[in-house]
């Protein structure tokens, strides 16, 4: 038996009126009957295509501002009847309910209003009921009925209906009505999210993740492992709204990693450059322009720049992507590129350069989900911040003027270091950075180790951790850490504080004539 059902009638009622006329004069002239609502019913007609007023079809009115006009058992009934079924045929013949065999519905545009900031009445008047309705009951009778509720399926209903004479295939209304049910589950996603933060209430008793596909992935973080990239429809600048100008496609590690770079430069106000390595980074600096600020971040660890991602988070010139030029580079990504960046980068084949129309705001109350066995962990967006009059100065010295500017770019940079974190900086730039130790103690000492082998490199009489102040992430649990510190060549020290042995290293500190403050925050990135 066949599983070819032909399309002899069609409701169509859609808020994006994209590809709207050519699918309807489409179905026209295949003489598929037209039942349409309201503006697009309007739409059709201006364009000089039959079509009947589902008023017309059920002859019930629309009414209640609109809110009532699909939900009627001519549509329903239409829509849910059982072809083959002996009673459901005998029933919709008695009740006089014609088959529907075609669903075309998007719904209305209730992410798009919420995202313009509209207030709370126009958001709820942006809820769609009848439609989700409708999409839930041809998407059940799939063996029967097609459902459509994106305009980029317009052409795979085409295709097959020119193929098959007018028909669909079962393996095309299955997909369509899966399709169809993640659309629906979105959408009430979306509205539940909205009352949620309209009501204050960040762990609601049920929380439902939703999302897009933006790409397919060749691979995840192994070649073994299969990806994707699903955007959640929030418009903040960054990594999902990023458009990509040139380069060869971007992997899972890329967007892993251009993430966190992007995310780390929208912390600072002035020019600043991120250079990360494998979520991690690996250069940071702020500077009076970009291009000085880029050959800062560079020059603290050059080696584990190779190949890595840059965020900047000013219009990228192209006196910068000249020098970014010079090193093997995976990524770039800014709010903005010139024309003599673009060009600076032409040669690059494999260079990507994405540009996402702004920077993210690094206060906003996003929140970060991950996977555990059996669920979820949902936290907010580590957005705190520490300010200079939060600071509590805890040894006898206190810090200089330019040991607490250097001090409050460090404990930022920290934020964005897997922990155990330990940052060295100098002048506004990172000079050595240890990250995702055990042992807090070996992050203090890779960090000062790494920038000794830099300064070596560049030919320097001196390590950059000499004469620079350090951040750490979290208490010193114990002295060595400070003294590691402190061995380097640092001069102060920024830290939370809280630990039991909080007075035996504020001793060492001391003892070494280091300044050294407490935050009362703390920054693990696990």
């Amino acid at each position: 038996m066949s599983d070819l059902r032909p399309i002899r009638r069609a409701l169509l009622s859609v808020s994006d009126k994209t590809g709207l006329i050519e699918f309807a004069r489409f179905l026209a002239e295949r003489n598929v009957e037209l039942l349409s609502t309201g503006g697009t019913c309007k739409a059709i007609r201006d364009a000089g295509i039959p079509v009947v007023e589902v008023a017309d079809h059920t002859g019930f009115p629309e009414m209640l501002d609109g809110r009532v006009k699909t939900l009627h058992p001519k549509v329903h009934g239409g829509l849910l009847g059982i072809r083959g079924n002996a009673e459901h045929e005998a029933a919709m013949a008695e009740h006089g309910i014609a088959p529907i065999d075609l669903l075309v519905v998007n719904l209305y545009p209730f992410e798009a209003t919420v995202a313009e900031g509209a207030g709370y009445d126009e958001c709820v008047e942006n809820i769609d009921i009848g439609g989700p309705a409708m999409i839930r009951a041809a998407s059940k009778n799939h063996d029967a009925v097609t459902v459509v509720v994106d305009v980029e399926d317009y052409a795979r209903v085409m295709d097959e209906m020119s193929a098959h004479g007018g028909a669909t295939t079962l393996s095309l209304r299955k997909h369509l009505a899966a399709t169809a049910y993640a659309r629906t589950g979105a959408y009430d996603a979306a509205i539940s999210q909205w009352f949620a933060r309209e009501l204050g209430d960040t762990f609601p008793r049920r929380v439902v993740v939703a999302g897009e596909l933006k790409q397919n992935l060749r691979y995840g973080e192994n070649p073994h492992q299969q990806a994707a990239f699903y955007v959640n429809g929030v418009q903040r600048p960054g990594i999902a709204t990023a458009k990509q100008l040139q380069g060869k496609e971007l992997s899972y590690n890329n967007l892993n990693d251009t993430d966190a770079a992007f995310e780390l430069a929208a912390e600072f106000d002035e020019p600043t450059v991120a250079i990360i390595k494998h979520a991690n980074p690996c250069g940071v600096a702020s500077g009076a322009d970009i291009v000085s600020a880029y050959k800062a971040a560079l020059a603290c660890d050059p080696v584990s720049a190779f190949g890595g991602i840059i965020a900047i988070n000013r219009k990228l010139d192209g006196a910068t992507a000249e020098e970014i030029c010079k090193l093997f580079t995976e990524v770039v990504i800014a709010p903005e590129a010139d024309e003599a960046a673009i060009a600076a980068f032409a040669a690059k084949k494999n260079l990507r350069l994405l540009v996402t129309g702004g920077m993210p705001d690094p206060a906003s109350a996003a929140m970060t989900l991950r996977n555990v066995s059996g669920g979820y962990l949902l936290q907010s967006k580590d957005n705190g911040r520490v300010t200079l009059d939060g600071l509590k100065v805890v040894t006898k010295r206190a810090p200089t003027e330019q040991e607490l500017k250097d001090m409050l770019f460090a404990f930022r940079v920290c934020k964005h270091v897997k922990s155990n974190a330990i940052i060295y900086v100098k002048d506004g730039c990172t000079v050595g950075i240890g990250a995702g130790q055990m042992s807090r103690v070996d992050s203090s000492r890779i960090a000062a180790w790494k920038s000794k082998e830099a300064a070596d490199a560049a030919g320097l009489a001196q390590a950059g951790t000499v004469g620079s102040v350090v951040a750490s992430d979290a208490f010193f649990p114990f002295a060595d850490g400070l003294l590691a510190a402190a061995a380097a060549g640092a001069t102060a020290i920024i830290q939370p504080g809280g630990s039991m042995r909080d007075q035996e290293v504020i001793d060492a500190a001391n003892e070494k004539g280091l300044a050294m403050v407490f935050t009362g925050m703390r920054h693990f990135r696990h």
